[in-house]
């Protein structure tokens, strides 16, 4: 059985409630429990915290252990050089998401410190693009 984990950075706890014009009216834990029973034959966990320090423990704990991190740093991926480096000291495969089309927002989110060490990138596809990144892995 694969094993992959999704690992959400800040404000995405509040999925459902922010700003649903960009993010959607669905929290991730509904959206979650939606993707876990489209495929069983796929160990799913999850993790979120608003807490950069946290994001990279998680990155380290599981980097050598998973099939694949599924992650979107959120704010964090266009300002933490941390990230990017924990990123590239781990084994384990990582596909950066976005929910939204980070190019067609703010300049600041044109940059990614997460995409050059990254597996590939999936952005703009609302929520699905969680789900286009574990078929990617699969």
């Amino acid at each position: 059985m694969k094993k992959l984990i999704i690992i959400n950075g800040p404000n995405l706890n509040l999925l459902g409630k922010r700003e649903p014009g960009i993010y959607g009216s669905l929290s991730f834990t509904e959206f979650l429990e939606e993707v876990k029973s489209k495929y069983p034959e796929v160990s799913i966990d999850y993790f979120q915290s608003n807490i950069e320090g946290e994001l990279i423990n998680k990155l380290q704990e599981v980097g050598f252990s998973y099939d694949g991190i599924i992650l979107n740093a959120a704010a964090y991926t266009h300002t933490s050089v941390g990230i990017g480096d924990a990123i590239r000291a781990i084994e384990t495969p990582v596909i950066e998401v976005h929910i939204s089309n980070t190019y067609s927002r703010e300049d600041f989110r044109h940059f990614s410190y997460i995409s050059p060490v990254a597996k590939g990138v999936i952005l703009g596809f609302g929520l699905q693009s969680y789900e286009l990144a574990i078929q990617s892995l699969l």
